[in-house]
């Protein structure tokens, strides 16, 4: 099944590409979820139109994600944290615990695009990647503080 993407699908492709998928995953995840539109005549003659819409929409969101990207740089947060012995944590800060607090400071973050490999158990200075676009990437400070 051929279908043409309405918006940008990991592993898949971006938005405007004409792209050959299971017949079963276009009809039953991304056309419904409209992400992407049956590849008819039709619709294959309004593609360029959807692709320069599609262009400017995302040189819209990457010169937002880069302002994002610089508030966040900027941007250091402190977690407090029951600790025991050799300054160990009792539970861990998540990615969801750095959005909260990234949120608390104003920076509305879905927690998803933190890229913490593992919960940080340990009480000191981290320095946690966020991948706000797969060309923009920054980092955020994270201090975890004894309570």
């Amino acid at each position: 099944m051929r279908v043409i993407l309405k918006a940008e699908v990991p592993h898949l492709g971006d938005a405007g590409d004409i792209v050959k998928v299971a017949a079963g995953y276009g009809r039953n995840f991304l056309i419904p979820r409209g992400l992407a539109i049956p590849a008819s005549e039709g619709s294959v003659a309004s593609l360029e139109h959807q692709q320069q819409v599609a262009n400017a929409i995302r040189r819209k969101k990457l010169a937002a994600n880069k302002a994002l990207a610089e508030q966040i740089a900027g941007t250091a947060v402190s977690i407090r944290r029951e600790a025991g012995e050799d300054d160990k944590l009792f539970g861990s800060v998540t990615n969801r615990d750095i959005a909260e607090a990234l949120a608390a400071e104003g920076i509305e973050l879905d927690r998803r695009l933190i890229q913490l490999d593992e919960p940080l158990r340990a009480i000191g200075l981290f320095t946690v990647p966020v991948r706000l676009h797969r060309e923009i990437e920054c980092a955020v400070r994270v201090y975890v503080i004894r309570s």
